[in-house]
């Protein structure tokens, strides 16, 4: 059975550089045709989807948050990663990982945990 795992600092100041892996165990991030997201949920707010890495590689990014995103992969350690950039404390909220058969995972997918950060001085 596939699972995820969050991880990364809790804490990140303003302007820095957000960074989070998620590890999978079970199953191979290159399997066809799985799409692996990451996703936020501010506090008292909605989830959103902040953008996905395919079994191929081919990275998608809501428009949104595409000019601070990257959505990398390590294929040796069945890893990906988040990075959002210049962070502000709006930025704050629980991320989460995801794979789906979908581009933009929907709450039918497989989900990690989920992990809290928050960007403060």
């Amino acid at each position: 059975q596939v699972q995820l795992q969050e991880s990364g600092p809790g804490l990140v100041k303003p302007s820095q550089t957000l960074s989070l892996t998620c590890t999978v165990s079970g199953g191979s991030i290159t399997t066809n045709y799985y799409y692996w997201s990451w996703i936020r949920q501010p506090p008292g707010k909605g989830l959103e989807w902040m953008g996905a890495i395919a079994y191929s590689g081919s990275t998608y990014y809501s428009p949104s948050l595409k000019s601070r995103t990257s959505i990398s992969r390590d294929t040796s350690k069945n890893q990906f990663t988040l990075q959002l950039s210049s962070v502000t404390p709006e930025d704050t909220a629980v991320y989460y990982c995801a794979r789906d058969t979908r581009v933009v995972t929907t709450q039918q997918g497989i989900w990690g945990q989920g992990t809290q950060v928050t960007v403060s001085s």
